[in-house]
């Protein structure tokens, strides 16, 4: 039986990896030439309150989602394409939807905030700057800079944009980065192989919708 149960747990654990892997983005290097929004009253401005961010972490013994909320964000369509953009994310928001308040919920919140990972009280924002953007597959791909605890890095990351009547919708297939590139390496077993199965997983899985108006 105990061994019927850890190959169960095996399987579950594998098609997380598999999953998290097909849907990677490779960091590189800092793109320098990133396109900036210059006619501010003509582009679309993100409404926060409509707006969301997600992420999921996993280990072997489970996985936790949640939310973060953006704090600003503002970008330009041209012809259905994206063209500029830049968005910044409020770390202290950082927030667990799958614990019940009183039932582990502040403390993994308090955990994601501390030194450990994200160190909201050193690093209290996140952003991203769109540098290009291209069709292939008939699919959009931006490209753009994510900073995350001052660490920045390029990433290429499929879109779906929709505009009408003044209203803009920027949404991002799900996609999952590297957190030790990012310098979060609390519980990675790049950086600790004596963790065995008490790592957590290197590959943070993210995604965003942004409403916007003009």
């Amino acid at each position: 039986m105990k061994k019927s149960i850890l190959a169960i747990a095996f399987v579950a654990l594998t098609a997380v990896s598999c999953k998290n892997d097909k849907n990677k983005v490779e960091a590189k290097e800092e793109v320098k030439d990133v396109k900036k929004v210059e006619n501010v009253i003509n582009s679309y401005k993100a409404n926060v309150a409509e707006s969301t961010v997600t992420w999921k972490g996993s280990k072997p013994t489970g996985s936790h989602d949640g939310v973060v909320s953006l704090q600003n964000g503002v970008f330009d369509i041209e012809n259905g394409t994206l063209k500029a953009g830049e968005f910044t994310i409020d770390m202290n928001t950082i927030s667990c939807t799958d614990l019940e308040a009183g039932n582990g919920k502040e403390k993994l919140e308090g955990h994601l905030k501390n030194a450990d990972f994200f160190d909201v009280a050193k690093f209290p924002t996140a952003k991203f700057e769109i540098s290009s953007s291209e069709t292939k597959g008939g699919k959009l791909h931006v490209t753009g800079n994510l900073t995350i605890k001052e660490v920045t890095k390029s990433i290429t990351i499929p879109v779906t944009v929709t505009e009408q009547d003044g209203l803009a919708t920027l949404k991002s297939d799900t996609f999952s980065v590297d957190r030790t590139d990012f310098g979060v390496t609390y519980s990675s077993k790049k950086f600790d192989a004596a963790l065995k199965d008490k790592f957590i997983n290197d590959l943070m899985e993210m995604s965003f919708e942004i409403k916007a108006k003009k």
